[in-house]
């Protein structure tokens, strides 16, 4: 058994794969939750090897409860063994995350150039050629942090909340309204425009979308070429656990 454990920026993912990649349980929780929702998935499935994504806060306490455990656990990084190679200027600073979704298209398709949107507290955009190389990306601020910033940095724009946007209209007439459309459209378009270039640079394109405001984009997205992996980069982690056991 495999227990995967993505710490990120906003929640804390975790879930157990068996041997033959399916997965047999998933938690969402925040970090004080952590080592209560871990330990009960260490108890009910008795994994023999993790592997943590750490992009958020640290979890105090987590290698003391997988060692207790006599778990062999891996971190995340660019020194593991990959199924793909890296071509990034700087592959120290890579992220896990960006890391974990490449290997969770390969895993799903392991030919072909792939381009993977991940759409959380920050948009990703990830490349990897038909011969598995990574070549880098983008990265543009999420939902939630361009409705903070029109808040933060301004005297009067209230703050909306992404989990109570309903439709939305090309033509915003209220200022909360103006506001939703100014960011979703925006990012809609961003998404769009990446799409087609990329399209018109590589043939042959597969585009992976996925992340916690998946579900809000789609539903305004035209272009409906997407492979939707809700677990893409629990996949992935899983994936690249298996080639370092």
């Amino acid at each position: 058994m495999n227990l995967i454990i993505d710490i990120g920026n906003t929640r804390i993912k975790s879930a157990i794969f068996d041997r033959q990649n399916q997965m047999l349980a998933f938690e969402n929780f925040n970090n004080n939750q952590a080592i209560e929702k871990i330990e009960e998935l260490i108890q009910n499935h008795s994994p023999d090897f993790a592997i943590i994504s750490e992009v958020g806060k640290k979890i105090e306490g987590l290698d003391k409860l997988l060692t207790s455990n006599k778990i062999k656990f891996f971190y995340l990084n660019h020194r593991l063994r990959l199924p793909f190679t890296i071509d990034y200027k700087t592959p120290s600073s890579l992220g896990a995350d960006r890391m974990a979704l490449v290997a969770g298209a390969i895993f799903h398709q392991p030919e072909g150039n792939k381009l993977i949107i991940d759409a959380g507290t920050c948009i990703t955009y990830d490349f990897i050629d038909g011969k598995n190389i990574y070549l880098g990306g983008a990265i543009s601020p999420g939902i939630k942090l361009r409705f903070q910033s029109l808040n933060n940095y301004t005297d009067k724009l209230p703050l909306i909340n992404e989990q109570n946007i309903d439709n939305i209209d090309l033509i915003g007439q209220s200022t909360k309204a103006s506001i939703e459309t100014g960011v979703i459209y925006g990012i809609i378009n961003e998404i769009e425009g990446f799409i087609v270039k990329y399209n018109l640079k590589y043939k042959n394109l597969t585009i992976f979308l996925t992340g916690g405001s998946q579900k809000v984009l789609d539903r305004y997205i035209k272009n409906k070429i997407f492979v939707n992996s809700k677990f893409l980069l629990l996949e992935g982690m899983n994936f690249i656990l298996n080639l370092n056991k």
